[in-house]
C-alpha cells in the first residue's frame, strides 16, 4: 500500500509536468507507476529518465517502444547524454503527446552516490545530507530550456523548437516528489514481483511549484534545485523520527491518502511481470548456449 501527503496532484493531472523523485532504489519506479494509477491518463502520457543498465533488463525493450530515455552516467558521458537528451525530448516528446516527464536527479542510487555527494558538500560548503543526495543540474536544465515556454520563466531562447510544432503550452509545473520507506530500507523490483518481504506501506510526498517560478539562469537554478532536496532532507528527518510527514504550510495537520488498487490489478501486473521476466530469462539462455 501506497499512502501519499502534500499537495494533490490530481489537480494538475491534465497539465504538462516536470517530476523530481529521490532516488533510493530499482522499486521507487514501482512505487510512482502504482501512485499514478489513478491520476488520470498520467500513467500512458508520461516519459521516463532513467539509468541506461535498465535498456537491457525484461521491461527495457517496453520502455523503448514507449519512448523513454536511456541515459549513461559519468563524467565521460555527461556532455554527450545532454545532447541526445535534447534531441530525444525535440523528436517524440510532443509527436507522442506526452504530458509528464519523470527524472531522478541525483543521478544513482542513494547507497551509491552518498558519501561522493557528503565529499562535495563539504568541499563546496553546502549542507550534508544523510536521506538524500544533493542533485545533479544537466538534465533538468535540458528540460526546462527544451519544453518550457519562453514567457513562463523569462528566457526567450533556446524553447522554441518543441513548442511551435503544437499547441502545447508547455512545462506548467514541477512536482517534487519524495519517497519514504520505513525505517529507511528501500524496496527493489525483485521483492514487489516475489513478495519475500512483509507487507509494508511505502509513503510518497508531493510539492507542486509553478514552472514559472523556477529561475532559468544556471547558477540559480542550481541553488533553486538544491534548496529542494535540502527540504526533501527535512522532510524525511521528520518522517523517520515520527512515521509521518510534516504538515504543509497553512495547515496544522498533515493530511494523508491511502492509495490502493484492484487486487485483480495487481495480480495482472504481477502475471507479466514473471513473464516477461521468463521470456528474457530463455532468450538470454539461448544466446549464452549459442556462443559459448
Amino acid at each position: 500500500m501506497v499512502v501519499e501527503w502534500g499537495d494533490d496532484v490530481k489537480a494538475v493531472s491534465e497539465d504538462e509536468a516536470m517530476v523530481l523523485v529521490n532516488h533510493q532504489a530499482t522499486g521507487d519506479v514501482c512505487t510512482l507507476m502504482m501512485c499514478l494509477q489513478d491520476k488520470g491518463t498520467v500513467v500512458r502520457r508520461m516519459m521516463w529518465l532513467m539509468d541506461h543498465i535498465f535498456k537491457y533488463t525484461n521491461f527495457g525493450i517496453v520502455s523503448l517502444i514507449h519512448g523513454d530515455f536511456f541515459i549513461r552516467q559519468g563524467r565521460a558521458h555527461r556532455d554527450q547524454q545532454l545532447v541526445l537528451l535534447k534531441e530525444h525530448l525535440e523528436k517524440y516528446y510532443r509527436s507522442r503527446n506526452r504530458k509528464w516527464i519523470v527524472l531522478f536527479p541525483e543521478g544513482g542510487f542513494l547507497r551509491k552516490r552518498r558519501e561522493t555527494s557528503q565529499a562535495f558538500a563539504k568541499k563546496n560548503n553546502l549542507p550534508f545530507l544523510k536521506h538524500v543526495t544533493l542533485p545533479r543540474l544537466g538534465a533538468t536544465q535540458v528540460i526546462l530550456k527544451t519544453l518550457v515556454a519562453p514567457q513562463e520563466n523569462g528566457n526567450p531562447t533556446g524553447r522554441d523548437a518543441v513548442i511551435k510544432e503544437s499547441k502545447s503550452k508547455g512545462l506548467q509545473w514541477v512536482i517534487d516528489t519524495t519517497i519514504a520507506y520505513p525505517k529507511g530500507e528501500p524496496i527493489d523490483i525483485q521483492t514487489w514481483i516475489l513478495g519475500y518481504r512483509q507487507p509494508t506501506v511505502t509513503h510518497v510526498h508531493y510539492r507542486i511549484f509553478p514552472v514559472k517560478d523556477v529561475p532559468a539562469e544556471p547558477e540559480a537554478l542550481a541553488h533553486w534545485l538544491y534548496q529542494r532536496f535540502i527540504e526533501k532532507e527535512d522532510l524525511l528527518t521528520h518522517f523517520y523520527e515520527t512515521g509521518a510527514f510534516p504538515p504543509l504550510q497553512g495547515q496544522t495537520k498533515a493530511i494523508s491518502r491511502e492509495m490502493t488498487l484492484s487486487n485483480l490489478w495487481l495480480v495482472g501486473i504481477q502475471s507479466l511481470a514473471f513473464l516477461s521476466g521468463g521470456m528474457w530469462y530463455c532468450i538470454f539462455q539461448y544466446f549464452y548456449h549459442c556462443l559459448f
